[in-house]
């Protein structure tokens, strides 16, 4: 027999040995596999647990935040000249807020770009809720769409609440010849781009509302932009254009100062049921222009809440609500 190899009487003995070592083999890699599984078992309830705790944390922080808040002034930004429709909701409504949130609102104008600069003062300002905004959204949706926006007007805002919505209509002064808005039409056929009419700015709803309108109507005009519904207003009050697309004609059409000749909305108004409608007259079908509380992106959750339960509140504030 050759030196080194096994002699035949030994070889049931040797594979005893192997055997054997391969099932301890075998039992210490499975109690191993085993060790590990407890091991990734308590990993992940490890993991869980501090999950947990994060989140109840970060609740918990949000709660305080809002428990907290406001430990001092909040702007409100309006996208219109002091005395315009927005800002004429917006001081009342601010006044009102107070009374709940401990701290003062205040009013900041900041008109131009029918809205748009405002909104991308908002953009800039901290997430803190301190800095809030208040405005017209269908302006802002329709230069988006127009592809004049270097924001997005739903993805980089945080929006708190729909106010209301504004009714537009075409308005001239109380003494002017045209007492209904056939006369009008009529004369523009007859004068083409002869009439002028004011509104809040290009882009604006009352101006996009008169080009509609003016279209359909088979006429042509001249658009004069002011920078907001009061300037416009004192415009044709002072004659110095003719007419009016806004939304800011309420007070004055019921002071007697100006003559509402259309209403751009799909039903007539109960509270001026002798003005026709753009969609009755098949002038298009018109629509209310949504007003928005909105914030900068990523403002917390329970900030947003508590800013829409106090705006909410501040609507049957008898100040707002005799608007």
């Amino acid at each position: 027999m050759k030196k080194g190899y096994p002699s035949p009487s030994n070889t049931p003995f040797l594979f005893r040995i192997i055997r054997i070592s391969y099932h301890k083999l075998k039992r210490n890699y499975s109690q191993i596999i085993y060790t590990r599984k407890e091991e990734l078992n308590n990993i992940k309830s490890i993991l869980t647990e501090s999950i947990v705790v994060i989140i109840v944390t970060f609740y918990l922080a949000f709660c305080a935040i809002a428990d907290e808040y406001p430990i001092r002034h909040i702007t409100l930004i309006v996208p219109y000249a002091a005395g315009g429709s927005v800002d004429a909701i917006a001081r009342p409504l601010a006044n009102a807020a107070k009374g709940y949130l401990g701290q003062p609102v205040i009013v900041e104008d900041k008109p131009g770009g029918a809205g748009i600069v405002s909104a991308k003062l908002v953009l800039t300002k901290s997430p803190d809720g301190y800095n809030i905004g208040i405005t017209s959204l269908n302006p802002i949706l329709i230069s988006y769409h127009m592809g004049k926006l270097d924001f997005h007007p739903t993805d980089d805002f945080t929006y708190i609440m729909r106010l209301c919505g504004f009714s537009f209509g075409i308005t001239v002064k109380a003494d002017s010849p045209w007492k209904s808005i056939q006369e009008f039409i009529q004369y523009c056929q007859e004068n083409p781009k002869k009439v002028n009419y004011a509104s809040a700015g290009v882009g604006s709803t009352g101006h996009l509302h008169m080009e509609e309108f003016a279209s359909t109507a088979r006429i042509q005009l001249t658009h004069v932009p002011y920078r907001s519904g009061t300037e416009s207003n004192t415009a044709v009050l002072g004659g110095h254009v003719d007419a009016l697309s806004d939304a800011t004609w309420h007070p004055l059409v019921d002071a007697g100062k100006l003559r509402l000749l259309l209403i751009y909305a799909s039903n007539r108004s109960p509270n001026y049921p002798q003005v026709p409608t753009s969609a009755e007259l098949g002038y298009g079908r018109g629509r209310e222009a949504a007003i928005v509380i909105f914030g900068p992106k990523g403002l917390p959750q329970p900030i947003v809440k508590k800013l829409h339960d106090v705006f909410r509140m501040a609507m049957d504030y008898p100040e707002f609500k005799a608007l």
